[in-house]
């Protein structure tokens, strides 16, 4: 046996795990349907670096993990959006495409290269029903998880999941859609990130040909106020209680190369 010799397995294993502790150590991001489409939630203080993005007429994207790493890939897909609308139609242009596209080259990287990419992303579309609707999430190895209704990635993804699966509801008013996924992103006994450290998206399909809006400011703080509290069990916080930084996993997120 030659030195330092490692099974194929036990590489992939290795490789599997440093990208996980990478993705954890991100702040989460929740991706729901609501009434009228899509919603994209993340706390992420960073004007600049947005985990949270357009692709094409109907479809967004959201990432955790390295920014410099999943940046790459977006841009990889707007480029194949552009290219393809422009020679067939817009309308060939789809989030299974998409999603197809990102599992190719992530698994293409994560078997060839000798590091994985630190990288979890959603790719959603919006449809004209909400029967159309879909979101689409690929791990660092190029699984592909045909999701529904909500999905969660990055930081402590299972109990985020767990508090939203608690309260989701189909066909939720967006109000009450973001009241939800900010009670699922809050640790109980924590505090909400303010209005000025959320980074919040939507696919709205009664938008006429972009469908992509961000919410930020004065719209998002007018929406908020209007969500009622998620379940008559849940403790509420006083409304002037003081408000801080999300309680999850941080990672630093000013650089390229941290997770976000």
């Amino acid at each position: 046996m030659p030195f330092g010799y490692a099974s194929p397995e036990q590489i992939m294993r290795d490789k599997a795990d440093y990208a996980r502790k990478g993705i954890a150590r991100g702040r989460s991001v929740v991706v729901l349907q609501y009434e009228d489409g899509i919603l994209f939630v993340a706390p992420n203080p960073s004007r600049a670096l947005h985990k949270i993005s357009e692709i094409y007429d109907k479809i967004g994207f959201a990432a955790v993990g390295r920014y410099n790493e999943f940046e790459e890939l977006r841009l990889g897909g707007i480029r194949y959006a552009d290219i393809n609308g422009y020679t067939y139609d817009r309308s060939d242009v789809t989030g299974r495409g998409l999603a197809n596209l990102y599992a190719s080259n992530l698994g293409r990287i994560f078997t060839e290269s000798i590091k994985s990419l630190e990288v979890e992303v959603v790719v959603a579309e919006v449809g004209d029903t909400p029967d159309g609707d879909a979101i689409y999430r690929l791990t660092f190895d190029g699984s592909v998880f045909d999701e529904h209704g909500f999905t969660v990635m990055g930081g402590q993804a299972e109990a985020v999941s767990g508090r939203l699966k608690e309260r989701y509801r189909e066909a939720m008013p967006l109000a009450d859609a973001l009241e939800v996924a900010l009670v699922a992103l809050t640790e109980p006994g924590g505090e909400r990130p303010p209005v000025a450290q959320l980074e919040v998206a939507v696919l709205d399909r009664n938008r006429e040909h972009r469908k992509f809006q961000r919410l930020t400011g004065a719209r998002l703080e007018r929406i908020l106020p209007a969500a009622p509290p998620p379940s008559p069990t849940t403790t509420t916080e006083p409304d002037d209680a003081p408000t801080g930084p999300p309680t999850g996993p941080d990672g630093d997120i000013d650089d390229g190369s941290s997770p976000l």
